[in-house]
């Protein structure tokens, strides 16, 4: 069938192609075309988990919303997930396919490449138009051989490309110029247009800046595009601002802090918290950062075992002890809720073996399993944790089963989502279906839901427990329910501003180099 390519590559990681890629994917759909995104191998600690039950990286996810369709495994075929410096967990099509170095990664590239462009055929028989998104540098000379993501699938899909590079960081014509210097002459000429990335203050300051890019490259400068202040979009590596910026605590909002563990993961777990009025949320790295908190969130780990040690050896356990006997809330998400229990055992070798003590605030066990769990959910929290019969949507994604002892379960699973003839439907779950376990005060919980804050009532009602805590009164779902509303509206806000931003006119005109795609 016809099919277009456009792809989105960069001078560097963290350039913002993912949000360039939303956009232009966003601004496609609202032309009216059948466009979808295609990243062919993403690394990434923050994942989603699609209707399918399969796990993507939450980029693409994004990316599949900004097309206006649901998120699929074919847009992600390759995800690797990180477990420590040398070693990733390879999930292949939304499943956990193989864990190793990268050596032995390389050595699977045939098959992995097959996997890729299967996946890309399939996407290319269903819409008119894929926007693909590269990863690192488009330049990446040691790997240039086995590559994945960038030039053989620009080359398979036949695409233009739109080279971003960030001003932020400095130093933009070196990386425009010199990207462009390390590339072939036929990649050279698949560029149809760069873009200027991250500008701080008024634009028209960089005219002359543009008019010496395209003297030097021959390529024209679709545009700059201005830093935009607080937008709240899923990105995959924009942990290091989140862990630089700095919220003062007050005692007129609910403090709360998120230790920064070393192998986190699904960090956007708490950027609806993040946008609240009455939050002040900060990623915390050093134990003391923790005194002043009213809540403290343990989060995901794709490597609890580790990242349990690192708790203790820092001095949080300490911390914590005291944090929690002060009456003040203590919350784990994911790996984070397995640390709050008494053990951990991983007697298959699924992160270093053995059987570790947990820290020991709730009652449960946990068992890491070889088999990983990845489901959405619909979920009633339990009176323990809130009295409002809210629902929490959200999404499992965990390689281990937990058992309580003592405690209630947080919630009663209501529904999980399966495809069903290409479609997508809830199904009901066993009555006692039940995730996460809460203690008796309710000052202590714990869940595998990821996702569990952005439903608006819950969170206003969570929060609203916490303002009585600390002698504020509550503040109406409403204005829960207007920062739901504008997250929601951030992707079209950031459409707008990258419309504003760019030649799209000029962009369309890359997307005229058509050609029919061939299994």
């Amino acid at each position: 069938m016809t099919v277009q390519a456009l792809a989105v590559l960069g001078t560097g990681s963290d350039v913002g192609k993912s949000l360039i890629t939303a956009g232009i994917c966003r601004f496609l759909h609202r032309a009216g075309m059948r466009v979808a995104p295609f990243k062919a191998q993403n690394m990434s600690l923050n994942s989603f988990v699609t209707p399918e039950g399969g796990e993507i990286g939450r980029a693409q996810a994004l990316q599949a919303e900004a097309c206006g369709i649901l998120p699929h495994v074919d847009m992600n075929p390759i995800l690797l997930k990180p477990e420590s410096d040398i070693r990733s967990q390879v999930v292949v099509r939304g499943s956990v396919w193989s864990t190793g170095n990268a050596s032995t990664y390389f050595e699977q590239r045939p098959q992995l490449w097959t996997i890729v462009q299967d996946s890309y055929a399939r996407l290319a028989q269903q819409y008119e138009t894929i926007v693909i998104e590269g990863a690192g540098s488009a330049a990446e000379m040691n790997l240039r051989d086995r590559d994945l993501v960038n030039w053989p699938i620009v080359e398979l899909a036949d695409a233009r490309v739109i080279l971003v590079a960030d001003i932020d960081r400095g130093g933009v014509f070196a990386q425009v110029l010199g990207t462009l210097d390390l590339l072939e002459p036929d990649e050279r000429g698949r560029v149809c247009g760069v873009v200027i990335n991250k500008f701080r203050g008024d634009p028209k300051l960089f005219a002359d800046g543009v008019s010496f890019v395209e003297s030097r490259s021959g390529i024209p400068v679709l545009g700059v595009v201005p830093f935009l202040q607080d937008l709240l979009l899923d990105q995959e590596d924009s942990l290091h601002r989140e862990r630089d910026r700095r919220v003062e605590f007050s005692t007129e909002q609910i403090n709360i802090a998120v230790i920064s563990l070393p192998h986190m993961s699904n960090f956007t777990d708490f950027n609806s918290l993040m946008a609240e009025p009455d939050v002040a949320l900060n990623y915390v790295t050093t134990p003391s950062l923790l005194a002043q908190a009213d809540i403290v969130i343990v989060p995901g780990s794709k490597n609890t075992l580790t990242d349990l040690s690192y708790l203790r050896e820092q001095g949080y356990s300490r911390i914590l002890e005291h944090h929690v006997r002060s009456g003040r809330e203590l919350v784990g998400i994911c790996g984070g809720y397995q640390m709050l229990g008494r053990t951990i055992s991983d007697s298959h070798h699924v992160e270093q073996g053995g059987i570790s003590s947990g820290l020991g605030y709730l009652s449960i066990e946990t068992e890491l399993s070889q088999k990983k769990c990845t489901e959405q959910v619909e979920a009633n929290p339990t009176d323990t944790l809130v009295a409002d019969q809210t629902i929490v949507r959200g999404y499992q994604v965990h390689m281990g089963v937990t058992v309580y002892r003592n405690e209630r379960p947080c919630f009663r699973l209501q529904r999980r989502v399966s495809p069903i003839g290409g479609a997508h439907s809830l199904t009901a779950v066993q009555e006692d279906s039940c995730d996460g376990a809460i203690r008796e005060d309710g000052l202590v919980w714990g869940t595998y839901i990821h996702g569990v804050f952005d439903e608006p009532s819950f969170r206003r009602a969570w929060l609203n427990r916490a303002r009585a805590r600390k002698g504020l009164l509550p503040v109406g779902v409403h204005t829960s329910r207007s920062v739901t509303a504008r997250l929601r509206g951030e992707l079209d806000r950031w459409t707008d501003h990258l419309s504003r931003s760019l030649d799209m006119a000029r962009l369309l005109s890359c997307l005229s180099h058509r050609r029919i795609f061939s299994l």
